[in-house]
């Protein structure tokens, strides 16, 4: 296989260099990752500035751009090849419900998908990188089964790991995206000039977090694989909106 990997959490994050260490006996291996953090970055492209791509001492290319303009630099010039799979990951925290709408990780694995490359986006559920081993050996099996039982079409999956030891997993789930309640206020604070700045807050709780949803599956102790789509219609509404502009 030729596999294409990526993050949104820079080229040099503990996750994309241990899941390059893991998936490197099952392909032909090509890593092209921003060059610095790019959490929260969704699927932004760079448009008002020219892009570098630059090779680190390990073989990895960087971008200095975001996870979206890695994947399309790749994809639309860089590379002479195109993918068998693309692997996003392994992120730095979890991308359950509607974290898959901000994430850097889950839109890099959705550029992949739009040029029909079939795309895994792995997530590690706990920060710091608790039981990254867990998570490495989950990447490994899904791509392992990819290969021995490919997709008849591409596929976007967003895939989310509990932070326990393997031997823990309570096995895998095909999941549903849950809801989190609204985040948590910004938190103000002041800096040395007396002006007033802006962080942006935590995320909220789970608000739909039933056992078919990416949340029950972590709360189980069970890995989540949630199949995304990037048809945003809500097909149920136009009937609505085509009334609402005949209506006088």
């Amino acid at each position: 296989m030729r596999i294409l990997v990526t993050n949104d959490d820079g080229y040099n994050a503990a996750g994309i260099e241990a899941l390059v260490a893991v998936l490197r006996p099952l392909g032909d291996l090509t890593v092209v990752a921003p060059e610095t953090n790019c959490s929260g970055a969704s699927n932004s492209l760079t448009l008002r500035r020219p892009l570098s791509v630059r090779q680190a001492a390990n073989g990895f290319y960087f971008v200095n751009g975001t996870p979206s303009d890695c994947v399309h630099v790749a994809l639309t010039g860089l590379l002479d090849f195109r993918p068998d799979l693309l692997v996003s990951g392994i992120n730095n925290g979890a991308n359950l419900g509607e974290d898959t709408l901000y994430s850097g990780t889950v839109a890099a694995a959705s550029e992949g998908y739009l040029f029909g490359v079939p795309s895994l986006a792995f997530s590690l559920v706990q920060r710091e990188w608790q039981h990254l081993d867990t998570a490495t050996q989950v990447a490994r099996e899904l791509v392992e089964r990819f290969r021995d039982h490919p997709w008849q079409s591409p596929l976007l999956l967003n895939v989310n790991i509990p932070p326990v030891p393997y031997r823990d997993l309570k096995g895998f789930r095909a999941t549903r995206l849950g809801r989190r309640h609204p985040s948590e206020p910004v938190i103000r604070s002041t800096t040395p000039y007396g002006e007033s700045v802006y962080w942006i807050g935590p995320v909220g709780r789970a608000l739909d977090g039933g056992a078919d949803t990416d949340f029950g599956a972590i709360e189980a102790q069970a890995v989540s694989m949630t199949p995304l789509r990037l048809d945003l219609t809500d097909h149920a509404q136009t009937q609505t909106v085509a009334r609402w502009m005949e209506a006088r």
